[in-house]
């Protein structure tokens, strides 16, 4: 923290910069932090309010407007990407399908303040075709509340990160090993997930060219497909796999009980 803080303060607007597009797109660093600081830095008189926030207003939109397009591009495997270090990747990505839509295009406005969702949801805005000025409009007033809200508070409370910061200074080498063994201890929690859920990562598949083979032949009457498509790529309007039935993927352990105990099912989704 303490190595961050003086980047901060002697780097200054490319520092914030940085960090803030970093996040902005997906990597993990501290741009909360890095506001936070910045508005410490403003308080004190090393920075300008006025160009602390439209710099890091600039770098959330760009990093923002670059996930859009790559999700308009790529669809959910630009999501998959994102939710790569997830124990359960095609879980992380209905979460955040779900979170989206129950709360609709508003998700936008309080995304930023929302670990996991924050890069997620320009990437799903995309992806589900949302339209780019639209996007924007509310991507713009989420990256300002984010930018203002957290540099506000560094502003304010300028007199207590010092405190933090001397404290750390005077920790030294307790802090370090705090984080070591914190690194440690979250390697071992995540290989512990990865353990128990390995079997789950074992899905049977077919091949597209086998599958429709199949279903030119007299076997084609024991064959049912089932459309298990996540939300924004069906609606009334999509179209789907000719003879195929629609199962909600939010509501499979339900719908799953209606489908026939004498005939081999096969699932597409997005």
């Amino acid at each position: 923290m303490r190595d961050l803080l003086g980047l901060i303060v002697h780097h200054g607007y490319i520092f914030i910069f940085l960090i803030v597009l970093a996040e902005a797109i997906g990597i993990p660093v501290p741009a909360a932090l890095a506001l936070l600081t910045g508005g410490a830095a403003v308080a004190s008189g090393a920075l300008r309010g006025p160009a602390v926030l439209l710099i890091a207003v600039t770098a959330m939109l760009l990093g923002d407007s670059l996930l859009y397009v790559l999700g308009s591009r790529m669809g959910w495997r630009l999501l998959g990407l994102l939710c790569r270090l997830s124990v359960d990747p095609e879980n992380c990505i209905l979460r955040s399908a779900e979170s989206f839509y129950k709360r609709g295009r508003s998700t936008l406005l309080v995304a930023k303040f929302i670990p996991g969702i924050n890069s997620m949801a320009p990437a799903l805005a995309g992806s589900m075709k949302m339209p780019f000025i639209q996007f924007m409009g509310l991507d713009v007033l989420g990256a300002l509340a984010y930018a203002i809200g957290y540099g506000s508070i560094g502003f304010i409370f300028r007199d207590f990160l010092a405190f933090i910061v001397r404290g750390f200074q005077t920790a030294g080498h307790v802090v370090e090993i705090v984080v070591i063994i914190a690194a440690i201890a979250f390697c071992i929690y995540r290989f512990s997930l990865y353990w128990r859920h390995r079997a789950d990562r074992i899905v049977p598949r077919i091949q597209v060219a086998e599958l429709a083979a199949r279903l030119q032949t007299q076997y084609a009457e024991k064959i049912l497909l089932v459309d298990v498509r996540s939300h924004g790529y069906y609606d009334p309007r999509a179209y789907r796999i000719r003879g195929s039935v629609r199962l909600e993927p939010n509501n499979l352990s339900e719908e799953a009980k209606e489908l026939p105990r004498d005939k081999d099912i096969y699932l597409y989704c997005t």
